[in-house]
């Protein structure tokens, strides 16, 4: 019996489960176009109001995956595990930078695929195009070989990985079917698949800065992820993160990369950025089955070596670590947004502070639009922080003074001040596999 994409809709939009076969069908005609955008939205929406169960999940996410080119690391004869993070994104979120040379340092090869920013959260491939020279789209050759002489290699996603999910994105960014979880899990995965990985482990991330906003929505993405990642052979775990303030203390391109080198030269402090950024690397190395110490790899200078590297061989300067300086653009206008009132921070909209960086130029509103990587924020207050009137809640670095105005009376509505700051703990929960 043939099968004909409207019924398949229907179906779904019955609520009824679909079989393999059918959803295979409408992955095919999704990457070859036989299936027109109408259709495409149409079963996005119906998967949006009636969701699929893990079954179809998995069958979705391997139709996405083998709808491209898969990596294919045997040749390589590397001497350690392939392994990867992903977060859901977050304001201020540069953990890559640092936990990919960290487990690259610790025996492990993390070929992370990385994404640019929309909306309020920054990319990690935004940053690092702050680097001068710095090749985030090589060819395959490039970055299978950066992977193996270096031991990771931050790149954007290629168009013959998962173009499956390529398509389907666009066409849900358009018709307001985001936000569902099935389709979250089969497009995050579908392109981790295809990265040849031996396993993964997920930042999920929950508060006012993120895109799971309640810990009801974090819980339930974290579980369908791990729960398919796992029933499509990838071995995955998850920790949901708290994101109702900024991590670290620099928000935009260039300022980040910034912060990540003091890390890696083990001259950054906070806390919780460090917090997140070990308990990830163990948790990779966990899952990966290496024992090596993250925090030796991170105090020895091992860590910032890998990174040095992985610039280097990507085209950015031989330097950078020693003359960030002279490499890393930085923004003509630099101002305070000072407290008005003395104080506990309390508490943060973070999604707030992040617009204000992107209204800067420091993101898109449009994908089209081009990023000014000198603006952001730097020495952002925390919550629990104890604030005077006229201390500085963050330094404000703008293009333009109009444009830095403007940023520093959104970020000082958005800080709250109270006589009590409690800073909460920064990761939440983990999810591993039932």
């Amino acid at each position: 019996m043939s099968l004909l994409p409207q019924e398949i809709i229907r179906r779904k939009r019955n609520g009824e489960t679909l079989g393999d076969d059918e959803i295979n069908f409408m992955v095919a005609g999704l990457t070859g176009g036989a299936i027109g955008d109408g259709q495409i939205a149409a079963f996005a929406m119906a998967v949006y109001f009636q969701g699929m169960n893990m079954a179809e999940r998995v069958t979705l996410t391997r139709a996405m995956t083998a709808s491209g080119q898969i990596i294919d690391w045997s040749g390589l004869d590397l001497p350690g595990p392939v392994v990867d993070k992903h977060s859901t994104g977050g304001v201020g979120d540069k953990v890559s930078l640092m936990l990919a040379p960290i487990v690259a340092a610790c025996g492990g090869f993390v070929p992370m695929i990385s994404g640019r920013g929309l909306g309020h959260t920054g990319g990690t491939l935004d940053k690092l195009d702050s680097i001068p020279g710095y090749n985030s789209t090589p060819d395959r050759a490039l970055f299978q070989s950066t992977v193996r002489a270096v031991g990771c290699a931050i790149i954007g996603q290629t168009g013959d990985l998962a173009p499956a999910d390529g398509r389907l994105y666009a066409i849900r960014d358009v018709t307001a079917t985001v936000e569902s979880i099935p389709l979250i899990t089969a497009s995050i995965l579908s392109k981790k698949l295809a990265a040849g990985l031996d396993c993964l482990v997920m930042d999920v991330k929950t508060g006012s800065g993120a895109f799971a906003v309640d810990m009801e929505m974090a819980r339930e993405l974290a579980e369908s992820i791990v729960a398919v990642a796992n029933g499509a052979g990838l071995r995955c775990r998850a920790l949901i993160t708290d994101m109702n303030q900024v991590l670290g203390r620099n928000v935009g391109n260039a300022l980040e990369v910034a912060e990540a080198l003091t890390f890696l030269q083990n001259e950054n402090l906070d806390p919780r950025l460090r917090e997140i950024v070990l308990t990830l690397a163990r948790e990779m190395l966990d899952l990966a089955g290496l024992s090596a110490d993250p925090e030796a790899a991170l105090t020895s200078g091992r860590a910032l070596e890998v990174f040095a590297r992985m610039v280097s061989q990507l085209g950015g300067p031989a330097d950078l670590v020693e003359n960030a300086i002279l490499y890393l653009p930085r923004a003509p206008v630099s101002k305070p947004c000072v407290a008005t009132r003395a104080g506990m921070i309390s508490a943060m909209d973070t999604r707030t502070i992040g617009v204000a960086v992107l209204a800067m130029g420091g993101g898109r509103r449009d994908a089209a639009d081009t990023i000014d990587p000198r603006v952001g924020l730097t020495d952002v207050c925390a919550l629990g922080d104890r604030i005077e009137v006229g201390q500085p809640l963050a330094m404000v670095h703008g293009g333009d003074e109009n444009s830095t105005d403007a940023a520093i009376a959104q970020i000082r509505a958005a800080i709250s001040i109270d006589a009590k700051g409690i800073p909460g703990d920064i990761i939440l929960e983990r999810v591993d596999a039932s």
